[in-house]
């Protein structure tokens, strides 16, 4: 496994840990279609939340929340769809957050949690 991977899967756990120590049910993780990824998928109550997850272990090439572009919320916009119709479920509500991981160096990580970014 190559180290950016290892560190991706490390952060994804982190955010995971994160959520659920926030309220959050962890439903599903990395689900993939054709379409791409989706790393995290909760619910916050009644509202199904679709999760980036962006892992950096220094910031030399900006935040971690630099990397959610607009055409990534686009893509899990289409994805937060594909996974409802896949499960065959519906939901008044949904949004996209973005969980930022930071892990620099033997420093314990750092998380961030972005509501309804897109």
């Amino acid at each position: 496994m190559r180290a950016k991977d290892a560190t991706g899967q490390r952060g994804e756990a982190l955010a995971a840990r994160y959520l659920e120590e926030s309220g959050l049910h962890v439903i599903d993780r990395n689900w993939r279609c054709s379409d791409g990824e989706i790393d995290i998928v909760a619910l916050d109550g009644d509202v199904l939340v679709v999760v980036e997850v962006k892992t950096r272990s220094s910031l030399d090439y900006g935040h971690p929340f630099e990397a959610v572009t607009e055409p990534k919320l686009q893509r899990l916009n289409r994805l937060s769809a594909a996974w409802r119709r896949f499960h065959a479920l519906q939901f008044r509500e949904h949004r996209i957050d973005a969980v930022a991981v930071l892990q620099q160096g033997s420093n314990p990580p750092r998380v961030e949690h972005l509501k309804a970014v897109g």
